[in-house]
């Protein structure tokens, strides 16, 4: 039995799967966790990286590993190799005003899309460069590379302490701000200008079911990939597949054979781990918002399930739009939540729980329209991550996407997506694995997304 590893390095924890390379069937797993905050040494994650490997018993069975990580972070590294200070993860907003400069220096949101299909916000790295270049210029003049969590954790297993060693995949250097997905090239222009003009060595692109390297001990290292690409790879994502993630916020992202490029900045234009496209579209508010609605009404998440289903589609006439901390998508950072329609027969528990649930579905639904207005065709639903656990979502959510979508078997689907990686770059075939998925179906209902849309666009309107 040939075993592979593949590691889910996140925001808040690293996750270790060992699997069966032919099969996909998990052997072992384990977790430790990360530091909070929003800049981390990459030390840590080093450490993180050791302790779940140990826990999951180790490497020594393995014949490949590959490392899925938290897209966009900034890790600065000297010319011997050593960090130059803590790295700043994707959701360190302190670049916010460094990236709409950074927009504006290359002359608007337009001229970014055409020229990588991403336009900087907080999170890309090339604001975090242009932060770290106009608020500590020494650190920026010690700069000798710069790479992403999932590059320095790769170039670590492979035990290189070689800048020139680095390497990275097409879809986490799509997330940079200065490597285009349609070309698969950097733009050195677009880093120099981020960076005040500096030009740090980058990591080298591994295509798709390549070789990184190997460890100390002989294991195949793969390419990696970011964290959304791996999680469509472990989830087995094909062209026309659009995978809606209901998380600490909201993530859908479908596989294309075409780039999207979208001068508006709410659909980046990524890569997939598979040599396809993967469009995405983020918002700020996932599942938190029905974790505050269920604790303003004063009910545990089950009994807020069973409030929303008991509601008729529409609550009533009652419409949640659901931008509790701001939002992205649209973006509109100073937004706020609105709650709408009341009426004497409307405003009870029942109802207040379903347009909770609505509302925020329909947010994910825009984002599938905004991706489809890229030219991309979505024909199937995957719905994943912990929001997609609540009853009231399973329910609710096939009538406001069209009447069905799928949801895949409980997972760590990042990992998984990793450790599939790892067989293909050691076999060479991407290998197709067993993943069960229900299938839910309801009746449509349009003219509930429709009065949302005509709500939202109001909210936006007076938010702007």
């Amino acid at each position: 039995m040939t075993l592979v590893a593949g590691i889910d390095s996140s925001t808040q924890s690293c996750k270790v799967v060992i699997c069966e390379a032919e099969t996909g069937t998990v052997v072992r797993s384990a977790s430790a966790p990360h530091p909070a905050g929003t800049e981390v040494h990459p030390d840590r994650w080093w450490d993180a990286l050791g302790d779940a490997v140990s826990a999951a018993g180790g490497f020594d069975d393995v014949a490949a590993v590959s490392v899925a990580g938290q897209q966009h972070g900034m890790v600065c590294l000297d010319a011997s190799g050593r960090v130059v200070r803590d790295a700043l993860l994707w959701n360190d907003v302190r670049s916010a005003s460094s990236a709409v400069d950074l927009v504006d220096d290359l002359g608007g949101p337009g001229a970014w899309a055409e020229a990588v299909g991403v336009v900087p916000v907080a999170a890309i790295t090339a604001a975090k460069l242009r932060w770290l270049a106009d608020h500590e210029p020494a650190n920026a003049d010690a700069t000798a590379a710069v790479c992403l969590p999932h590059d320095w954790l790769t170039w670590r297993l492979r035990g290189s302490t070689d800048i020139t060693e680095l390497t990275t995949d097409r879809s986490d250097a799509s997330g940079t701000g200065y490597f285009g997905a349609a070309t698969g090239e950097y733009r050195k222009d677009l880093l120099e200008l981020a960076f005040r003009g500096r030009n740090p060595q980058l990591p080298t692109v591994v295509g798709p079911g390549e070789r990184a390297g190997t460890t100390a001990a002989g294991v195949v290292v793969g390419p990696g990939a970011g964290d959304n690409a791996a999680a469509a790879l472990g989830l087995q994502a094909r062209r026309g597949d659009a995978v809606v993630s209901l998380g600490t916020s909201g993530v859908v992202c479908a596989v294309s054979d075409t780039a999207p490029s979208d001068p508006a900045g709410l659909v980046a234009g990524f890569a997939d781990a598979t040599g396809r496209h993967l469009p995405l579209v983020c918002t700020l508010n996932g599942a938190p918002v029905l974790a505050s609605t269920a604790k303003m009404l004063g009910v545990d998440f089950d009994e807020f399930a069973r409030l929303a289903m008991s509601a008729d589609p529409g609550a009533g006439g009652l419409t949640m739009v659901p931008w509790f901390a701001g939002e992205r998508s649209p973006n509109l950072p100073d937004a706020t939540g609105t709650l709408t329609g009341i009426t004497t027969d409307n405003f009870g528990p029942a109802s207040i729980a379903r347009a909770a649930v609505e509302g925020l579905i329909s947010s994910l639904v825009f984002c599938r329209e905004e991706i489809e207005e890229q030219g991309v065709r979505v024909h199937r639903i995957l719905l994943t991550g912990g929001g997609a656990k609540s009853a009231a979502v399973r329910a609710i959510a096939p009538a406001l996407f069209g009447g069905e979508v799928e949801v895949p078997a409980d997972g760590e689907h990042v990992a998984l997506g990793a450790a599939r990686q790892a067989a293909w770059a050691l076999t060479g075939e991407l290998p197709e694995w067993d993943m069960p998925r229900e299938t839910l179906s309801a009746t449509a209902t349009p003219e509930v997304y429709g009065r949302y849309r005509e709500i939202a666009d109001m909210v936006a309107t007076s938010a702007r």
